[in-house]
């Protein structure tokens, strides 16, 4: 019995490893966990609406433990909060069932390419440190697009909303921790969705080691988003935007 659970802890491991560095980055820079949880689960030959249900359940958890983090950080901006919400849940409802229907994979490459762009265009801004903070005007839509691709792709909501409000003037630090905290809304609803339509079988040890580790990198990361400067945030979010997106359209061509 004993052999047994260690044999199980040591094959999770590597998971947890995985989900705490993905969840403290996606914690700090409000983006990156569904996208480099989501490539690894599917690179292990797991169906993409399995994976995707498996990591919004693994999100749950982890965006729960985020969320409570920024609040407590006061990372969050919550009339910002108010007009994400109900879009990005609506949008992720839609997507969760046309990926369990239909495939989404062909404006996957397409997705990634806008976000490379968006993420050489935040590196540009933030080596010229030309950010100036406004009001972001387009934000109800900009939920129900990032929910939506979020749920098809299983991975999106921070890398395209994150990155837009950036772009748009919304202040870093408070943008990151808006966006995660309405995340945890939004995963919620998405895995509920997934679970109507596939059951429980597709959760496996390797989502319990990525809950494991998320979940313990969670307060790490609202920490380091209120103490990185202005510039060295949105660098960050360039760089990893920029990497994760261009590694998703190779990936893509080459299928």
């Amino acid at each position: 019995m004993h052999e047994i659970v260690a044999a199980s802890f040591l094959d999770a491991l590597p998971f947890i490893a995985i989900g705490f560095c993905a969840q403290l980055i996606d914690g700090a820079l409000g983006m990156a966990f569904g996208v480099i949880s989501n490539t690894l689960l599917i690179s292990l030959g797991i169906p993409p609406a399995a994976a995707s249900a498996g990591v919004h359940t693994v999100e749950a958890f982890t965006t729960a433990a985020s969320g409570v983090s920024h609040i407590l950080h006061r990372n969050v901006d919550w009339r910002l909060f108010s007009r994400l919400l109900i879009p990005g849940i609506a949008g992720g409802v839609l997507g969760a069932y046309v990926l369990t229907s239909i495939s989404a994979a062909a404006a996957r490459p397409l997705v990634l390419a806008y976000l490379t762009i968006i993420g050489l265009y935040l590196l540009w801004r933030a080596l010229r440190h030309e950010h100036s903070e406004r009001a972001p005007k387009i934000i109800e839509p900009l939920g129900l697009i990032g929910g939506f691709l979020d749920a098809a792709g299983g991975g999106g909501w921070g890398p395209v909303v994150t990155s837009n409000l950036l772009v748009q003037g919304s202040n870093p630090r408070r943008t990151v921790g808006t966006v995660n905290t309405v995340e945890f809304f939004l995963t919620v609803t998405i895995s509920a969705t997934f679970i109507s339509q596939l059951g429980l079988s597709t959760f496996t040890i390797v989502t319990g080691g990525l809950l494991v580790g998320g979940v313990a990198a969670a307060p790490f990361g609202a920490i380091v988003a209120k103490r990185l400067p202005t510039k060295t945030l949105m660098l960050l979010v360039g760089i990893v935007l920029t990497l994760t997106s261009l590694y998703g359209v190779v990936s893509a061509l080459l299928r």
